[in-house]
């Protein structure tokens, strides 16, 4: 496939940091490559994990730097976004120290302020780590219509200087113009099979190539920029489960199973089946986010959040999900940009049914400041 690699590159950006982790690779240091985002990140239609984009990358850096020793990071967790990746970073990618990471949700986040502002606060927090790892943020692209949020999450890659890669405008013309067609890349147009995983390799590996190759031309290694561009309310965010947090508890039921790997994203919360069941949290932020599961299996229950006392405003949460792919992890922000203090969170359950197929399912409570 002759793909425009060079349209590609979005940002150029400042590629020290990438060059450093080539040096050290060079000298057969240990290094570890890492991945955040979404389902596409997490591999989802690939026929098996290795044929995925993220681990085509991690095998270019094994077979360009053979005398180094990597390990393969994937932190990618399908319909998730770059506000639940701020809440997550620390325990599922920067925990383990990655001296490279690549960033990609432009197809889980829209093309909103407030998605630029939970970007920015993501970035910042991995970009900002003391050990200043090497950052390349990816744009991939629903392929139907060309949609993704890269006119916010650039904003962010030429604010701090970092390289960025963008599937709009190098894969996605390929199809516009009729030189691919969207079923030999994608079976629903937004996750690629492995062919499609392919080229999205394709892209990012020339790029790094590119950057190999300009060994000679010394670069300075751009450091965090003190100053935000957003409010940046997310880049501190605390993620309260039932390992971390003692909520007031009336009919919720920890859940005691064990979670055995990231995507496995219903453990750690809470559980009820009676209405009127109800569960409280003192968490401090001036954003406040709630996480619970929406199921397919029909009928379930309706949940209703109240905000430090306020039952004039309840927030719904309905468990009922009208789609038919699975169950889905929802993230819903009930306070944006509000006062920054100790906030109460009341959920109760309001409404539940005799054929209930599951109970009230919980995740956790995101508080950011």
């Amino acid at each position: 496939m002759n793909l425009n690699y060079e349209a590609a590159v979005a940002n150029r950006g400042n590629r020290a940091r990438i060059k450093k982790v080539f040096q050290r690779a060079q000298q057969g240091e240990k290094l570890t490559v890492g991945f955040l985002g979404g389902s596409i990140t997490q591999g989802s239609l690939a026929t098996e994990p290795k044929l995925c984009y993220a681990y085509r990358v991690y095998e270019w850096w094994c077979k360009t730097f053979p005398n180094a020793e990597f390990m393969y990071l994937n932190a990618g967790i399908g319909a998730t976004d770059s506000q639940f990746g701020c809440a997550r970073v620390d325990s599922d990618l920067l925990a383990y120290k990655p001296d490279f990471v690549i960033v990609e949700f432009s197809v889980n986040d829209s093309s909103t302020p407030h998605y630029l502002e939970t970007y920015e606060g993501l970035v910042r927090r991995i970009y900002g780590a003391e050990w200043q790892p090497a950052v390349l943020l990816v744009h991939n692209v629903c392929y139907d219509n060309g949609a993704n949020a890269q006119l916010m999450h650039a904003k962010v890659a030429r604010y701090y200087e970092l390289p960025s890669v963008s599937m709009q405008s190098c894969i996605y013309p390929e199809l516009v113009s009729g030189r691919l067609e969207n079923r030999t890349i994608t079976p629903d147009d937004l996750h690629p099979n492995d062919f499609g995983h392919e080229l999205v390799a394709s892209v990012i590996t020339y790029f790094l190539g590119k950057i190999l190759g300009d060994m000679d031309n010394v670069e300075e290694p751009a450091g965090l920029k003190e100053a935000p561009m957003t409010a940046n309310a997310y880049q501190n965010s605390i993620r309260y489960r039932n390992d971390n947090s003692s909520p007031v508890l009336k009919g919720f039921t920890p859940d005691s199973a064990s979670q055995e790997v990231i995507t496995d994203i219903f453990k750690k919360g809470w559980t009820a089946s009676e209405e009127g069941s109800s569960i409280v949290f003192e968490v401090e932020g001036s954003c406040i986010g709630v996480q619970y599961r929406k199921t397919i299996q029909l009928p379930a229950p309706v949940a209703e959040l109240i905000l430090d006392g306020d039952e004039s405003h309840p927030f719904v949460l309905d468990a009922n999900f009208d789609e038919t792919w699975g169950d889905k992890l929802v993230l819903d922000t009930v306070l944006e940009h509000g006062e920054d203090k100790l906030h109460k969170v009341e959920i109760r359950l309001k409404e539940t049914h005799e054929d209930d197929k599951l109970p009230f399912y919980l995740v956790s409570v995101i508080a950011s400041r």
